[in-house]
């Protein structure tokens, strides 16, 4: 397993793995209704790779996950992550702030189902926590409450706690924050 930073030639390959594991997070009675996961077109992940942060996992040359992390002024154009920025001045982790300065919108998260299970979560994770870290100390995500496989994820392997918990569009979600380094306490 290689993991590395994603680079503009990569973009192709990622949206063909977001379009196929789009709707994994919902679970089977929500995937018949209106409600969707989060994807992004080939310009937002062409944004993303240039401009912040992507990595990439790849087996035997082809890429079978990614993990993005970006900006708050690049996700900000959504309206569940205006609500997060509403939020983050009532958001306190180990008695610092969290603000749209010290901290950056973590997630999605993809892997190619067959790949499941074998450390790549845990890799992308921290491969990406030690890129943000050397600009911001924190990421912040939210995850549905529905979503017990990537909670159990995000808070096991990949060391995320709780913080807040919020509703949205008729669905309530967890978010959780991670630090990216010791440093910066």
């Amino acid at each position: 397993m290689n993991i590395r930073r994603a680079k503009a030639a990569d973009i192709t390959a990622l949206v063909a793995l977001e379009q196929t594991h789009l709707q994994d997070e919902l679970v089977a009675e929500q995937r018949d209704n209106s409600l969707q996961g989060q994807s992004f077109t080939q310009a937002d992940l062409t944004t993303l790779v240039s401009q912040h942060w992507v990595v990439v996992a790849e087996v035997e040359q082809t890429i079978v996950g990614y993990v993005i992390a970006g900006r708050w002024s690049f996700f900000k154009q959504w309206p569940i992550y205006r609500n997060l920025l509403n939020r983050l001045p009532r958001l306190d982790y180990e008695r610092a702030k969290l603000t749209e300065k010290n901290c950056c919108q973590y997630g999605p998260i993809w892997i190619d189902s067959r790949h499941r299970g074998q450390g790549i979560f845990e890799a992308l994770v921290s491969f990406l926590k030690r890129l943000v870290g050397n600009e911001l100390p924190y990421m912040l995500t939210f995850i549905a409450e529905d979503n017990a496989g990537s909670f159990a994820a995000h808070t096991r392997k990949g060391g995320m706690q709780v913080v807040d918990y919020i509703s949205f569009d008729e669905r309530d979600y967890y978010l959780l924050v991670l630090p990216t380094s010791d440093s910066f306490f």
